[in-house]
């Protein structure tokens, strides 16, 4: 009797071995943007970027555009290599990379943490008291924990400077006490006597 093991018919095929990059349009809604960690939308155009972990073998998702802002590197390699099948309607590479020159100014002029600011309209609420922050009325800007999956980010939040020593002490403020009205006062762009108003509404914490 024949060793099943050897009879050709019982070996498995070997798995197809993936390409490095895949560029294609989503076929479903159920991937999610590992940039962004939003919905892929079904036939909206995604970068995989292949991955090989103890686990197996496979794609991690990213929007085409979030991929272009944040791994304009593995974008340009796609293109390169060609990652999308003939005819597939991709926008051109010169787009992407304005793309990520858009990102990289908008963070270079992103102002740091923590800073006062006039409100621009009516429609910000204090993330502290829950209540409206009026029009030109000055706010504080400060950093809030926010999780995604295993990753820790700061994200700004505005408050009103009644509500700044609330706020400094909830668990997931990420703005520190110590300094904050040195940090305040260089890193606000409004004249020294606003930020002196806005520090006196605050309290004696900004020390």
């Amino acid at each position: 009797m024949a060793d099943e093991a050897s009879d050709p018919a019982q070996t498995p095929e070997p798995e197809p071995e993936l390409a490095p990059y895949l560029l294609e349009t989503a076929r479903s809604s159920r991937s999610k943007c590992r940039t962004c960690k939003r919905k892929i939308e079904k036939d909206t155009l995604r970068l995989g970027i292949l991955l090989e972990g103890p686990f197996g073998t496979g794609y991690l998702w990213h929007h085409l555009q979030c991929a272009a802002r944040r791994r304009l590197e593995d974008v340009e390699a796609a293109y390169e290599q060609q990652a999308f099948a003939p005819g597939l309607s991709v926008p051109p590479l010169s787009e992407l990379q304005a793309l990520k020159e858009k990102a990289e100014k908008a963070r270079a002029e992103r102002q740091e943490l923590p800073y006062v600011e006039r409100a621009p309209s009516g429609r910000s609420k204090c993330k502290n008291c829950g209540k409206p922050i009026d029009h030109d009325a000055l706010r504080v800007v400060l950093a809030r924990e926010v999780s995604f999956g295993s990753q820790v980010r700061a994200t700004p939040i505005n408050v009103h400077p009644e509500c700044v020593h609330a706020e400094l002490e909830s668990e997931d403020c990420m703005t520190e006490v110590d300094g904050f009205g040195t940090q305040l006062r260089q890193n606000s762009t409004l004249d020294s006597s606003v930020v002196d108003e806005a520090l006196a509404a605050i309290g004696d914490l900004a020390t």
